[in-house]
């Protein structure tokens, strides 16, 4: 059973600040594609399934707080694995603060096993405000949650590196952070 907060401590930047240029041209698509990463992956695989590591309900740490998500707000923290197939493609970490869960929003907060990713991109009113990337050594956290798969493919972790990325979204003009970090059986490490 995987300890649950996982937790994301990266450092994050802009696609443009940090040097991509040593990342393999698949997985720099998967990091910048703009579109659904949950559709992406359900196109790639016959049994897509969400497992919920755990949710809790925090404040936001000034680590992972931002211009539109303050320190010290009260979130709900939501941590999952996607797999496909049955293999752990991306570990997410939402920030869902509690002032954005209201109206139909609310519904945010009882998911379940429902991919949030499924629920914000058939929102129209949903509007991605920044992208940014980070990776991942191998004695971060996820890296030590993906060493406790039983995993076939270790080219990220042998690289001392998993990548992840992570976004500010506007849902009906409200602030969430979703941030998903590509574990090594990805498609994303695939060529």
């Amino acid at each position: 059973m995987v300890n649950f907060p996982v937790t994301l401590t990266g450092h994050w930047q802009s696609p443009q600040a940090g040097d991509l240029s040593s990342i393999a041209e698949p997985l720099k698509t998967w990091l910048l594609d703009e579109g659904s990463l949950t559709a992406r992956l359900k196109a790639q695989c016959r049994d897509f399934r969400v497992e919920v590591i755990g949710e809790q309900k925090q404040l936001c740490s000034s680590d992972e707080a931002c211009s539109l998500i303050k320190s010290g707000e009260p979130i709900l923290v939501r941590e999952v694995i996607l797999y496909c197939d049955n293999v752990p493609q991306v570990f997410a970490r939402s920030l869902l603060p509690l002032s954005s869960l209201t109206g139909k929003e609310q519904a945010l907060e009882h998911l379940g096993t429902q991919p949030l990713g499924q629920v914000l991109f058939n929102n129209p009113s949903l509007k991605r405000q920044r992208l940014e990337v980070s990776a991942f050594s191998t004695d971060s956290s996820v890296a030590k949650l993906a060493e406790s798969f039983d995993s076939r493919n270790s080219v990220a972790v042998d690289n001392a590196l998993l990548w992840g990325r992570r976004s500010i979204f506007m849902l009906e003009n409200k602030p969430l952070m979703v941030a998903e970090v590509f574990l090594p059986d990805a498609f994303a490490y695939q060529e």
